[in-house]
């Protein structure tokens, strides 16, 4: 999978996920992959991150991707665990270069029409509308979406299963993003599989 697109139509939502302990990270992705989540999006928020991305990537299946990545030190360290494709937070120039130069799928994060344009600018149509709730909710990517109708957007933060349906109805939407179907801590694998049936089914 060498473009973000292919990754953004895997299943209707990609697993945001925060591992405190690298013992969960296998397990997880195990569950999440039976219910038919499989592009996982690993946050550097962790030491553990890494090592999470390491491990996850050996289950068959799962396409492992990082989250949170900020700079291109932070790039460079997901690529070397393993990263199939990067999730940003924001739009940065240096950080759209690194990722363009590495040939990696690449997400970043925009809240407006300048971040969208600047994307642009860097050859980008692909972009996560973060925080979608706080930035506005539905309404405002609406309203985004109007003038840059050859952009796609995973909208990401505040997403939930009551939600996402209606995100996903709007055609410019490929996925969602959310953290509900990864709950922390050591996870329930049967409680995970069942919430990750009840995410992809969404897009049915």
């Amino acid at each position: 999978m060498n473009d973000i697109e292919s990754i953004m139509r895997i299943a209707p939502v990609i697993p945001v996920i925060v591992i405190e302990d690298v013992a969960h990270a296998v397990p997880l992705a195990e569950a999440l992959v039976a219910g038919g989540l499989c592009a996982l999006e690993v946050t550097l928020r962790t030491p553990q991150a890494l090592d999470a991305i390491r491990a996850m990537k050996q289950v068959k299946g799962a396409v492992v991707g990082a989250g949170t990545v900020t700079n291109e030190k932070e790039l460079d360290a997901a690529l070397a665990a393993g990263s199939e494709f990067i999730v940003s937070p924001g739009l940065t120039e240096p950080l759209t270069r690194a990722a363009t130069r590495h040939k990696v799928p690449f997400l970043p994060g925009i809240a407006n029409a300048g971040d969208i344009m600047r994307g642009l600018d860097l050859g980008l149509t692909r972009f996560k509308f973060f925080p979608a709730m706080a930035a506005g909710g539905l309404p405002a990517l609406k309203a985004l979406a109007a003038p840059f109708g050859q952009c796609r957007f995973c909208p990401t933060g505040g997403i939930s299963l009551e939600n996402a349906p209606e995100w996903l109805a709007f055609d410019p939407v490929l996925c969602v993003g959310g953290s509900w179907v990864a709950p922390k801590g050591a996870p329930d694998g049967p409680k995970i599989e069942a919430l990750a049936r009840q995410a992809k089914a969404l897009g049915a």
